[in-house]
């Protein structure tokens, strides 16, 4: 098992790694739109979005994966009425590549963020 860490995504704001590396897969916790430094971005599902796409790519090369090698994400949104803006970037992000996905409304994220995104990946 192998614990991953990269300074290109947020460090984990809990006792957690970035992700996991274990027996040729990656299981990455759920990324929010927390820049690498650690500020949380503006209220606004686009620009957050865009941010944990990138916060997730960062953590799946670190552990020697990439979005087209994901096999599953989950998606937790704070509205539903989100759901169709976040699909968009979703899909701009994952291209042809299409991983099996659940999405779910939840109450509240960390640090009050409105998406949040975990996957896991086979690692090359």
């Amino acid at each position: 098992m192998k614990f991953v860490q990269t300074n290109r995504a947020p460090s984990a704001i809990g006792p957690y790694s970035q992700a996991v590396v274990a027996n040729g897969m990656v299981f990455t916790s759920g990324q929010i739109a927390l820049t690498a430094e650690g500020v949380m971005l503006e209220d606004d599902v686009v620009v957050q979005t865009k941010q944990v796409l990138k916060n997730l790519q960062a953590v799946l090369e670190e552990a020697g994966a990439s979005m087209s090698s994901v096999i599953k994400t989950t998606i937790f949104l704070a509205s539903m009425d989100d759901f169709a803006t976040v699909n968009e970037i979703y899909a701009e992000a994952f291209g042809s590549h299409k991983p099996s996905r659940s999405t779910v409304a939840v109450k509240t994220l960390p640090k009050n963020a409105l998406v949040e995104i975990d996957a896991v990946a086979l690692v090359k």
